[in-house]
C-alpha cells in the first residue's frame, strides 16, 4: 500500500471510465480497467509506445488533468543521474528534469512507495504537484526489483481527487508497466549490442578478406574453422571444407614436416614462426613462410585452436621489384627536372609521379621571356664556340636566380630564357611576386660591374624582359618516346610579345601581373601597346625596383 495524504474515501468500488462526464462509476471494476489497460500494454511493440500507453491510460482512467513520466537516463544508484521528462499528457508546462535532491523525490526514492497529496499545502510532498494550478496529485515509482525505471506523476486541479482505488489501480498498473518498459529497454540494448557485434564481425571479415596473406584457423581438434578469401583461392577451398580436418586439406599440398609442426603446435599450444616451404596451390606452387600461433581467450591460458598465417614470398619479391621500379621512376624524375626546377618543385614531382605523364592541366601562372638585346649583331663574324661560351656563362648565372625564386625553366630559345612561375605548384600572388623579383635581380646582376659574364666583346649586351600572368596549360608534351614538361597558351604568347616591347635593362609587366603584386614594387605606367593577336591595347607597366 502506498503512503497516502488526505485520501478521500469513496463508496463506489468502481473506477471512472473515460468519456463519462459527471459519473463516478459505470459498473467497471478496478480489475476490469487494469485488465483492459494491461492488454493495451501487451500490444506495445517498443519503449516509446509503452510509455505512451502508461501515461495516457493513467491520465484517462484516473480522470487526471496532467500526467508525466520521468525516466532515469543512467544508473539510478548514481545520485548524479538525472530524472528527465520522457512523456507528458496535458496542456500545462512541467519541468524538463527534476532535481533528485528535492524533498519529494528524496522521500520517494528512499521509501520506494507511492505518495498522494490531496490538498496543496507546504510539506515535503508538495513537489509532486508539477504545476501551480494543480491541487492534488500522486507520484508512483515505476520500478522492478533492483532496477528503477522512472517515476509517474498524475495531477488534478481539484482537491481530494485521488482515493484508494485510484492509488491501488495505478500502483498495479505501474508495476506491470515497469516490467515491460524494463524488458523493452533491455531488448533495445541487446539489439544495439548485437548490431555492434555484427559490425565488428563485418569489420573483421573485411580485414581478413583484404589481407594478401593466407589465413587459416582451426578448432582445438584440428578441424578447419575459418579461412580468408586469399587462402580459399590459393588452396582451392570452399565452404564445404569448414569442419574438415586440416591434415586432410593440406596433406597433399605440403610436405610431412609441415604437418608435424602443425600437430606439435596444436598439442603443446606453442608459437612457431618462420617455417618455410613449398605448397602445391590451386594456381601453382606457393613459396611460403608460415607462422603458427595458438588462439587463446582473454582469461584463459587454454588454447582454443590454431592460427596459420602463410606469407606468399613470391608475391613479396614481386612487390619489392615494383618498389624498385618506383624508386627508379623517382630517380628519373629527379634527373629530368633537377636542372630546370627548384629542389622544392622537384620533390613535389617525385611525390606525385603521375604528373610526369602525357597530357596537361589548366593553371594560372606567370610567364616571362628574357631576351638579349644586340645579340644578332654581336654574333655576326664570331665563332659558334665563342657565342656558345658567352651564352652559357650568362645562362648559368641567370638560371640560378630563376631557381632561387622557385621558377621553372621552360626552355632556352636561342639567346632567350623562357621561365614560368605557378607550375606544377600554384600560389598565384606569391608566384607573381617571385617572378618580378627574379626579373629585377637578373637586371641587377647584369648591371653589376663585377659580373662574371658579358665580358670583353660582349660587355655591351643587355637583356629585356617581358612578363604576363594568366591561364595556360602546363604538362608533358610530346610522345611516349620523348616528352618535355612545358607551358602553352595565350598567356605565353602575350609574355613573348611583351619581351619585344621591353627595352634593354627593362622589366615590362601587364595589368594582370600588377594586380597580384600589391604595393611590393615601385612601378611606372607606360602607354598601352598593341600586340599581335590582340584586338585591344594592353596596359603595361615597367617594374622599377622592390620597395
Amino acid at each position: 500500500m502506498g503512503i497516502q495524504s488526505a485520501i478521500r474515501k469513496r463508496k463506489s468500488p468502481t473506477v471512472p471510465v473515460p468519456g463519462e462526464a459527471g459519473s463516478r462509476g459505470s459498473g467497471r471494476t478496478a480489475f476490469d480497467e487494469l485488465s483492459r489497460a494491461s492488454a493495451l500494454l501487451s500490444s506495445g511493440t517498443d519503449f516509446g509506445e509503452l510509455e505512451s500507453i502508461l501515461v495516457e491510460q493513467a491520465c484517462d482512467i484516473t480522470r487526471s488533468d496532467l500526467a508525466a513520466l520521468y525516466l532515469y537516463t543512467g544508473d539510478p544508484r548514481d545520485p548524479k543521474t538525472p530524472l528527465r521528462l520522457s512523456y507528458k499528457r496535458g496542456p500545462w508546462s512541467v519541468p524538463a528534469s527534476l532535481a533528485r535532491s528535492g524533498e519529494a523525490l528524496s522521500f520517494l526514492e528512499d521509501c520506494g512507495e507511492a505518495a498522494v497529496l490531496n490538498r496543496r499545502r507546504p510539506c515535503a510532498l508538495e513537489g509532486i504537484l508539477l504545476h501551480p494550478e494543480m491541487a492534488s496529485g500522486m507520484a508512483l515509482p515505476v520500478a522492478v526489483p533492483k532496477a528503477a525505471v522512472g517515476i509517474l506523476f498524475v495531477n488534478a486541479r481539484t482537491e481530494n481527487h485521488y482515493d484508494r482505488i485510484r492509488l491501488n489501480f495505478l500502483g498495479s498498473f505501474c508495476a506491470l508497466a515497469a516490467g515491460m518498459l524494463r524488458s523493452s529497454r533491455l531488448f533495445q540494448e541487446l539489439k544495439e549490442h548485437v548490431a555492434v557485434i555484427e559490425s565488428l564481425e563485418r569489420y573483421q571479415e573485411s580485414v581478413f578478406s583484404s589481407m594478401t596473406n593466407l589465413l587459416v584457423t582451426t578448432e582445438r581438434d584440428g578441424s578447419v574453422r575459418y579461412f580468408n578469401e586469399e587462402a580459399a583461392r590459393a588452396f582451392g577451398l570452399s565452404e564445404e571444407d569448414v569442419g574438415r580436418p586440416l591434415n586432410d586439406l593440406l596433406g597433399t599440398r605440403v610436405d610431412a614436416k609441415i604437418l608435424r609442426t602443425v600437430e606439435e603446435t596444436l598439442s603443446k599450444g606453442s608459437t612457431i614462426l618462420g617455417v618455410e616451404g613449398i605448397a602445391a596451390g590451386a594456381r601453382g606452387d606457393l613459396d611460403f613462410s608460415l607462422n603458427l600461433s595458438p588462439i587463446r581467450g582473454k582469461r584463459s591460458d587454454r588454447h582454443d585452436g590454431l592460427t596459420l598465417l602463410f606469407t606468399d614470398q613470391s608475391r613479396e619479391r614481386a612487390l619489392k621489384e615494383r618498389m624498385n621500379v618506383v624508386v627508379e621512376e623517382r630517380r628519373a624524375i629527379k634527373d629530368m627536372f633537377s636542372r630546370y626546377l627548384s629542389s622544392e618543385v622537384v620533390q613535389h614531382l617525385m611525390e606525385s609521379p603521375d604528373q610526369v605523364r602525357l597530357g596537361g592541366a589548366g593553371k594560372k601562372a606567370t610567364v616571362f621571356f628574357a631576351d638579349i638585346r644586340g645579340y644578332t649583331s654581336f654574333s655576326e663574324g664570331r665563332t659558334p664556340e665563342y657565342i656558345v661560351e658567352v651564352l652559357n656563362d650568362y645562362f648559368s648565372q641567370a638560371v640560378e636566380v630563376v631557381l632561387q625564386y622557385k621558377g621553372f625553366i621552360d626552355k632556352f630559345i636561342g639567346d632567350c630564357i623562357m621561365a614560368a612561375w605557378g607550375v606544377p605548384m600554384t600560389s598565384e600572388a606569391e608566384d607573381a611576386v617571385n617572378a618580378v623579383t627574379c626579373a629585377l635581380e637578373i637586371q641587377k646582376l647584369i648591371e653589376d660591374p663585377k659580373r662574371t659574364f658579358f665580358r670583353g666583346d660582349a660587355e655591351h649586351l643587355r637583356v629585356g624582359i617581358g612578363m604576363h600572368t594568366g591561364y595556360l596549360v602546363a604538362g608533358n608534351l610530346g610522345s611516349s618516346r620523348r616528352m618535355n614538361y612545358s607551358v602553352i597558351g595565350d598567356t605565353v604568347n602575350v609574355a613573348a610579345r611583351l619581351e619585344g616591347v621591353a627595352k634593354a635593362g627593362e622589366v615590362i609587366i601587364t595589368e594582370d601581373t600588377r594586380g597580384l603584386l600589391g604595393s611590393a614594387f615601385q612601378l611606372e605606367e607606360r602607354e598601352p601597346v598593341k600586340v599581335k593577336g590582340k584586338v585591344e591595347p594592353i596596359h603595361i607597366y615597367r617594374a622599377v625596383k622592390r620597395r
